[in-house]
């Protein structure tokens, strides 16, 4: 099962470079059949991504979400999850050209990583925890880089000009739904993290560079929020809070890698 989820996340990756080429040819052109191509090859890597998900779970015996490797990967499989449902709410199959390459990044640096199935240490050894406070984490994460995505095409779309993009008001909607989306999942990511820690470590927190780095991401969204709110703030400048958000987002991902901490054992 485990060589066969690392197939599967190859033909993964090669069906969303697929499809991000759909979506940028859609973009430009707005053909209806190469918009049906772009949907059509990203639901088929988003199938590729979920299968990969199943069969490295009954691989490993438990959620796969237990290094980077794994992690990278259920995190272009919560990406193409929310970029799946907000592209069917708001019809905007541009935002794929946008989106979509933020998977096809995580899924080449998942296959620089090393993939063999190991054993859980003792810190991860928490099924329930393990698989509901790491997904709610993918979630959180997948909304926000949709919501990245869409704050870029915002910035790039000036007084509604540029025709091969929705209009700003639909860009800015998107950008929320997706943030409402991931908020309350970062929250859960924190309060599940905090139980977590008290029964791994013996305390809820203890500013560990993870730790830290989460609670400010779910803060800058929090800010997000309250400046969408504010007609003075809406549109550009809580688009470029978007791009921060989304920058916290990766640090909280990669930043243990280099800062260390009690999360640095696994990568996550």
């Amino acid at each position: 099962m485990g060589q066969l989820s690392n197939y599967l996340v190859v033909s993964a990756l090669i069906t969303l470079v697929g499809a991000f080429l759909f979506y940028v040819a859609f973009t430009i052109t707005k053909r209806k059949d190469v918009g049906q191509y772009a949907s059509l090859a990203g639901y088929l890597g988003y199938a590729f991504l979920t299968a990969t998900v199943i069969t490295r779970w009954i691989a490993d015996g438990h959620a796969p979400y237990s290094n980077q490797y794994e992690f990278a990967v259920a995190f272009s499989w919560g990406i193409m999850t929310a970029f799946i449902y907000v592209e069917r709410q708001f019809r905007s199959r541009a935002l794929g050209a946008f989106v979509v390459p933020v998977p096809v990044g995580l899924l080449l640096y998942a296959r620089s990583l090393p993939d063999q199935v190991q054993p859980l240490i003792p810190a991860l050894q928490n099924n329930l925890l393990l698989t509901v406070h790491v997904a709610m984490a993918v979630i959180a994460y997948g909304s926000f880089a949709v919501a990245c995505g869409g704050a870029v095409m915002y910035l790039i779309q000036r007084d509604d000009k540029v025709r091969w993009l929705p209009f700003r008001q639909d860009i800015d909607l998107l950008c929320y739904r997706a943030v409402i989306l991931g908020f309350p999942c970062m929250f859960l990511v924190l309060v599940l993290g905090a139980a977590w820690g008290n029964i791994a470590w013996g305390r809820y927190w203890g500013f560990d560079p993870k730790e830290t780095a989460a609670l400010t991401t779910w803060l800058i969204y929090a800010g997000y929020l309250h400046a969408h709110s504010l007609k003075s703030w809406r549109g550009t400048r809580s688009s470029v809070l978007l791009l921060v958000g989304f920058g916290a987002t990766l640090f909280t991902y990669y930043g243990n890698l280099f800062l260390g901490g009690l999360h640095a054992y696994s990568g996550l």
